[in-house]
């Protein structure tokens, strides 16, 4: 062994193949710039493992191919025991068995490897989340940044020292040049000129240098030529003398935008270029020559123009077109002869007879045009309807349209022309004769209907109805939105019969009874409404009812549409239709006394026939003692008063017994009514809070904290009642007591706004400031959502120049509050900044318009910065809407005092009051 050469120094094998005993030979990789080298031939690979083998001493490996031949050979070729046997059905059935044995097998074990896999896979994710899993609860924190906080984020700073771009900074640095710098290349950018033997102009540098100016232009001008070719290349245009694919009608788009543009001459020369090689590659196009000739009417070459549209119409003369541009380009004179050329090329063109007949000065000029031109173009609309408009005399229109109607029989237009110019026995006889040629027309048949219209028999014909039955024979039908358009386009003109008549005959058309055909009727009426078509939309309705006869929200749709657009008389009658299709339903039967209440007699016989039909309505008996006692009929109010407590007992008209009592000033009457009610109804609290406030118009104090101390025992759940029995106390000096109230109130009820709020301004107005800060920053933590809590904060707990900072705090945490709308306007309003202030008003209107005291804050606010007519109709809106809501507008509307006024009294009451 010691005499053994090293093994790294003996001499490969013979064949030698390095790797090939563990199965590695060459191979190309992606990031290999070509192919590697090729392996070993299959007969190498042979002889190798056999001079290997016999090398090794291995002995002759016959047995064990032949194990490997009988494990790895073929059933359709056996060999040894079998190599006799023939593979038949039942072989092939065995193996598709076995097969599907194996199958089975494997599909049950993927399901229990597919789980387990599922298992270790969630369990890895499990123990090693991902990145983007760890920071997903930070992720959805960034949910409550504001927009505020988000623009507030400072920049992100540089701070590697030794980035590349921190190097790139240090090389970027200047420093000063010396002066010796300057001067020396100062000196250099100095040469002077001179004229050389031959002509040419030279350059003298300081060295002694001269340069060739005539050798520069010339190489300038092969740049700038070299730079126009690539630049018409990049542009779609080959050199001239080639064929050009200059998009002259692109171009002549473009050229529209730029006549009143200031083009350079560079500009206009280069397009006169492209649109010269354009031309001359392809004469036969005439969008190239009216681009060339647009190009010299921008240019300011008018003459230019003409030249090359007359040579285009040389090339191109059976375009119309072209001829019909060169027309406009000259003059009345030449424009004739012009058009004279162009109609003996293109006798057939419509637009050049046309144009010729507008070049004539006189009617019976432009008569005879178009006379020459119906010879040519006798089954052209467009010329009869020339024709027909020249003529200032209806007979020799009528003439005309008989004749046009001949020879354009599918002609729409000149039908209904005819028929209009016709008498009205005539033209029915045109529409017939019409209908038979246009068979698909629906207009024709809206045609016959509005002229029966006029003939005052529009309700006893059914034209529509017809009409229907002969465009759905036809298959003709329109659509539903068709004829609703049709409708429209009749009530636009007058008609307002055929459109009633459209819709009655189209309006359901096409519709199942399973459709939700009264909500889509509704749809259709809002639109037309929308459109300003409101007698459609009254046919629609009308249509509606006749489906859906007892339907309430119809009526009420149709009672505000006559209220806003309609008459008074037209209400009533949608009134009265109401009450007899739903007798059962009060709300029209007051809806109609109430817009009958100026006529009380009226009135009266309309509340008379409610009662017949609801006896026991306590509604229609508070109407009918209201309309009594607006009238100043007291007896009759008292009596009726009196007949419903015993007909109709609720607690609702004893409140209005009392009220009326109360109102009257007989507090006695009222005292003995109250306490008679509360044994029947002791569970209301507006009878308790009645009893006690007449107590104190009696000044019977102890009585009226007596009343309100078993009323809040009685009902501990009524916030007013509890509000009314601490003002009280605190009224009468007790402010620990009233501050008691108020403890026992957020215990009965709590987390009420107004309990707290009026807690904080009992504490504020007993001068505790701070105590109502506590108090407040309490409240806010348990309703961070009311705008009433912020509006006292911002008002009357902070000072002046943190309200902008809170009110924006507020308006985000709590969007649509009116409250804290109105108590922003009335910030900006202290500020001066009075459109914004105004804007703020409107948008508190906008979110709810039953809050009084917004409609008293804005009303004030226009009557210092508001003009009449704005005021005017801010009280308008006020009394549409009718406000029943607000702190301070109920105190006003409630009060006995006002009894009996009218919103827009209540409104301006409520104004003055606000401090």
């Amino acid at each position: 062994m010691s005499s053994r050469r090293d093994f790294l120094s003996q001499a490969p094998p013979e064949n030698y193949v390095a790797g090939l005993g563990r199965g590695a030979t060459g191979f190309t990789t992606r990031s290999d710039l070509g192919p590697a080298r090729e392996g070993p031939s299959e007969d190498q690979i042979k002889a190798a493992v056999a001079k290997r083998t016999a090398q090794l001493g291995l002995g002759d490996s016959k047995d064990d191919d032949n194990d490997d031949a009988a494990r790895f050979q073929d059933p359709d070729n056996e060999v040894g025991l079998f190599d006799g046997g023939i593979y038949d059905k039942d072989d092939e059935e065995a193996d598709r068995i076995w097969q599907q044995v194996d199958e089975k097998m494997a599909s049950r074990r993927k399901k229990q490897r597919e789980a387990r896999e599922q298992a270790e896979r969630e369990e890895y994710e499990r123990q090693n989340p991902k990145i983007q899993q760890q920071f997903a609860g930070l992720k959805r924190a960034l949910e409550s940044v504001t927009d505020e906080e988000w623009a507030n984020l400072p920049e992100a700073k540089d701070f590697t020292g030794r980035t590349k771009r921190a190097r790139q900074a240090r090389m970027e640095r200047f420093y000063a040049v010396p002066d010796s710098v300057l001067a020396g290349a100062n000196a250099q950018g100095q040469f002077g000129t001179t004229v050389a033997d031959d002509g040419a102009a030279t350059e003298v540098r300081p060295n002694g240098a001269e340069t060739d100016f005539a050798k520069i232009g010339a190489a300038r001008d092969k740049v700038l030529r070299a730079r126009l070719e690539q630049q018409s290349q990049s542009s779609g245009l080959a050199t001239a003398g080639s064929a050009s694919s200059l998009d002259p009608k692109g171009y002549l788009t473009s050229l529209a935008s730029v006549q009143g543009a200031e083009q350079s001459i560079g500009d206009i020369e280069q397009f006169r270029k492209m649109l010269k090689s354009a031309v001359d590659s392809n004469p036969k196009q005439a969008a190239s020559w009216i681009a060339a000739a647009r190009l010299e009417i921008a240019a300011g070459k008018p003459g230019a123009a003409r030249k090359v549209i007359a040579s285009g119409c040389g090339h191109c003369p059976k375009n119309e077109d072209i001829w019909l541009e060169n027309i406009h380009l000259n003059d009345n004179h030449n424009a004739k002869i012009i058009a004279a050329e162009a109609i003996r090329n293109i006798p057939k063109s419509v637009k050049l007879w046309v144009e010729a007949m507008k070049l004539e000065n006189d009617i019976n000029s432009r008569k005879k045009v178009i006379r020459k031109a119906l010879d040519h173009n006798p089954e052209s609309e467009a010329l009869w309807k020339e024709a027909v408009n020249l003529e200032q005399d209806p007979k020799d229109a009528r003439i005309l349209l008989a004749k046009a109607t001949e020879l354009i029989p599918n002609s729409l237009d000149l039908w209904l022309a005819l028929a209009r110019l016709e008498t009205p026995e005539n033209a029915r006889k045109v529409l017939n004769n019409a209908v038979k040629k246009i068979k698909n027309s629906h207009e024709l048949w809206v045609a016959a209907a509005r002229l029966e219209e006029q003939l005052g028999e529009g309700t006893k014909r059914p034209v529509m109805k017809n009409a229907v039955r002969f465009l759905v024979k036809q298959g003709a039908m329109p659509k539903r939105e068709e004829w609703i358009a049709e409708a429209e386009k009749c009530e636009e003109e007058g008609a307002v019969i055929t459109c009633s008549n459209i819709i009655e005959e189209t309006l359901g058309w096409g519709l199942d009874e399973d459709d939700d055909r009264k909500e889509l009727f509704m749809e259709d009426a809002k639109a037309s409404i929308g459109r300003g078509k409101y007698a459609t939309a009254r046919a629609i309705y009308a249509y509606a009812l006749r489906v859906f006869p007892n339907s309430k929200s119809l009526y009420l749709a149709v009672v505000d549409l006559e209220r806003e657009h309609g008459t008074k008389d037209g209400l009533w009658r949608a009134l009265e239709k109401a009450v007899e299709a739903c007798p059962s339903i009060e709300t029209f039967w007051l809806m109609l006394a109430r817009e009958k209440s100026g006529e009380i007699n009226e009135a009266r016989l309309v509340l008379a026939r409610a009662f017949k039909q609801n006896p026991d309505n306590e509604d229609i008996w508070l109407a009918a003692v209201k309309l009594e006692a607006d009238n100043s009929n007291i007896n009759e109010a008292r009596t009726l008063l009196t007949e419903a407590r015993q007909l109709a007992p609720t607690d609702r008209v004893w409140m209005r017994s009392v009220a009326f009592e109360r109102q009257l000033g007989n507090n006695e009457a009222a005292i003995d009514l109250v306490i008679e009610a509360l044994r029947l109804f002791p569970k209301s609290p507006k009878l308790w809070m009645m009893k006690g406030q007449i107590y104190e118009d009696l000044a019977k104090i102890p009585q009226a904290v007596q009343a309100y101390s078993d009323g809040v025992r009685a009902v501990p759940s009524s916030v007013p009642l509890w509000l009314l029995y601490s003002r009280l106390e605190e009224r009468n000096g007790n402010v620990v007591k009233a501050r008691s109230v108020l403890d026992r109130a957020r215990q009965a009820v709590p987390k009420q706004p107004e309990l707290w709020t009026e807690l904080i301004r009992l504490e504020r107005r007993a001068g505790n400031i701070g105590q109502a800060k506590s108090l407040m920053a309490t409240a806010l933590q348990q309703m961070p959502k009311s705008g009433l809590l912020w509006a006292e904060r911002i008002l009357h707990l902070e000072q002046r120049t943190q309200r902008k900072t809170l009110i924006t705090e507020a308006i985000k945490k709590v969007e649509d509050d009116p409250i804290l709308q109105v108590t922003a306007a009335r910030i900006l309003w202290s500020e001066r900044k009075l459109d914004r202030a105004q804007n703020w008003f409107e948008r508190a209107l906008l979110l709810d318009r039953d809050v009084g005291d917004t409609w008293a804050w804005y009303y004030k606010f226009l009557l210092q910065h508001g003009t009449e007519e704005k005021r005017a109709e801010l009280v308008s809106k006020c009394v549409m809407n009718d406000p029943r809501h607000g702190e301070h507008w109920q105190a006003v509307a409630k009060d006995p005092k006002n009894a009996g006024k009218g919103t827009d009294e209540i409104l301006k009451l409520v104004a003055a009051s606000l401090g």
